[in-house]
């Protein structure tokens, strides 16, 4: 398998935990979303993506793109470790707080939409980081208000086993911290992001890994 991939992508960063939770082979080849405009706009890529986007995932002829897709494909075709509960309603409440991260959180802050906001709309540098820590903070309110009250956390945010509920927390936590939130108040949050950092998986997947990360020796 051969996942493309940028450094600082969350997206990309929830199916390298992925890949490694389920300890996959895979060849990370990296897609630099900045140099030259982006490689992301190659045609070659573009082939792949037609959105221009990261993760993309090769598997022997098959090309896959959304994180969320890609991570579900993965759950079906190497069910073990489960990254989905077997109960039925725990499944749906997994996949529907990773689409509160993936789906209503993370776009607002992604790359392209902060170029939009500079280069198009003129906003200064404080004007872009009020808008990013605006809707990050908004959102992990929402994720903290649902750990604190649906009373399914253990040391994770389903029980004690890691889920892709998780697997898409922290990349979006990470953004959260460079972008200076506020994160004192998510203390369930912080819970989950403590034990997650202390796997393999989480680490190995992490930025300052990867071989694109900058200034990496």
């Amino acid at each position: 398998m051969k996942l493309f991939s940028y450094w600082r992508s969350s997206a990309a960063f929830r199916v390298r935990i992925a890949l490694n939770l389920k300890n996959l082979t895979h060849e990370v080849i990296p897609v630099d979303l900045l140099k030259q405009g982006g490689e992301q706009h190659l045609p070659s890529y573009s082939a792949k993506n037609p959105q221009d986007l990261v993760p993309v995932l090769e598997h022997g002829s098959h090309v896959l793109r959304q994180s969320l897709a890609i991570i579900e494909f993965l759950e079906e075709a190497h069910p073990t470790p489960a990254l989905l509960p077997k109960n039925i309603e725990e499944r749906a409440w997994v996949r529907a707080l990773s689409m509160d991260i993936a789906c209503d959180i993370h776009p607002l802050n992604n790359l392209r939409v902060m170029k939009y906001l500079h280069k198009k709309l003129k906003l200064s540098d404080d004007q872009k980081s009020s808008w990013a820590k605006h809707w990050l903070e908004l959102g992990l309110a929402g994720v903290e208000k649902t750990l604190s009250t649906q009373a399914r956390q253990g040391k994770f945010c389903l029980g004690d086993e890691v889920s892709m509920a998780d697997v898409c927390l922290i990349p979006q936590i990470m953004n959260a911290k460079a972008s200076n939130c506020d994160l004192s108040k998510f203390t369930k949050i912080q819970q989950v992001f403590d034990e997650c950092m202390k796997l393999p998986a989480f680490i190995q997947a992490s930025w300052e890994a990867q071989i694109d990360y900058p200034n990496k020796s």
